[in-house]
């Protein structure tokens, strides 16, 4: 009796893994496409259109000074459109992996109401003018908000789900909104000046103000990609990420402090913008599955990418006038977030 021992096969895993690879790759190499696109689209529509021909003359400096000039206003508009999305959409995924929460958003969670309120009060009481202090005092708001709102949802029985979540930010939102409402109203000189930032816009965008939050952002962004592989441990449950290795308080506090100074910095430069960070990253995850280190890096690129559109949308439907980015993203989200919260079964992600 003879005995044949059968080839060795390659791992049944390695072909499939590669594939998956490959197609996690090419989504963020279309949503690359599809930012630059937009941002060209955003730097010619507007209240004058400009010709591509026309752009790459007044880029130039040989067209005539109305390009130009419009050239000049809508190139730091749609860098800032693109920073802030890119911001509120990487914030957003970070604080669904943070919680374990579906319903996880800075608009939703009371975030940006926190840092929106912080602002407001330190212009009006403190004299607060300098726009380096208005993110300061913005990322201390939206940190104070962010533990404020996560400890009234904890308690009771079941810990922080996310429907106590969702009604403790929407709580918690309403209540700064009319503190912020009721502080301004007082002061004519500061409504006018700051009524149009409370709706949420990049129009006042120009490149100091950019140089200015870009640090603050950068670093936002740098704690919140570092811990891409820390938050699919913690997807796993604390036990298990513990067992796993994973310094769960230490990843959960480096990604929140992440998450935070994207809102508080996004927030003080743009006004508060909401439903950005819910549906961005949603739309990530059908398309890279739940790992967070393909997620994070496209709910940026897919934040940056829908902020310019909507901005481009809202210079573009009320012509000569505009629409501010904050009313677009809102008739965007609201009816996702009520999809979402209908068809949410589980407690968690």
């Amino acid at each position: 009796m003879t005995l044949t021992l059968a080839p060795e096969t390659p791992p049944p895993t390695a072909a499939p893994r590669r594939s998956v690879v490959a197609s996690r790759a090419g989504m963020v190499l279309v949503a690359l496409v599809a930012l630059a696109a937009v941002g060209m689209l955003s730097v010619t529509f507007g209240a004058r259109d400009i010709a591509l021909a026309d752009l790459w003359a007044a880029l130039g400096g040989s067209q005539d000074n109305v390009s130009q000039a419009a050239v000049a206003k809508r190139i730091p508009r749609t860098f800032l459109a693109m920073l802030v999305g890119a911001s509120l959409g990487l914030a957003g995924a970070v604080m669904q992996g943070v919680t374990r929460n579906p319903l996880a958003d800075p608009g939703i969670l009371g975030v940006t109401s926190g840092a929106s309120l912080a602002v407001v009060t330190g212009i009006v009481y403190f004299g607060l003018t300098s726009p380096t202090g208005y993110i300061w005092v913005a990322i201390a708001g939206a940190g104070a908000s962010a533990v404020f709102v996560y400890t009234i949802g904890s308690l009771g029985r079941g810990g922080a789900t996310p429907l106590k979540l969702a009604l403790s930010g929407a709580a918690v939102s309403a209540a700064f909104s009319s503190l912020i409402s009721a502080t301004l109203l007082p002061r004519i000189d500061v409504l006018d000046s700051f009524r149009f930032w409370q709706i949420g816009g990049v129009g006042g965008a120009s490149p100091s103000r950019i140089l200015t939050v870009l640090p603050f952002l950068a670093v936002g962004a740098l704690l919140s990609i570092a811990v891409a592989r820390g938050l699919n441990s913690l997807a796993l449950g604390d036990d298990l990420a513990a067992g796993l290795g994973e310094r769960v308080g230490l990843t959960r506090a480096v990604a929140a402090v992440g998450a935070v100074m994207l809102c508080g910095a996004a927030t003080a430069v743009a006004g508060p913008i909401a439903f950005v960070g819910l549906v961005v990253p949603h739309a990530c995850r059908l398309l890279v599955g739940t790992d967070h280190r393909w997620l994070l890096p496209l709910s940026v690129v897919t934040g940056a990418t829908l902020l310019t559109a909507a901005d481009v949308v809202g210079r573009v439907v009320a012509r000569p006038s505009e629409i501010d980015v904050g009313i677009i993203t809102a008739l965007i989200g609201a009816p996702i977030f009520i999809v979402i919260v209908r068809r949410m079964r589980a407690r968690a992600l």
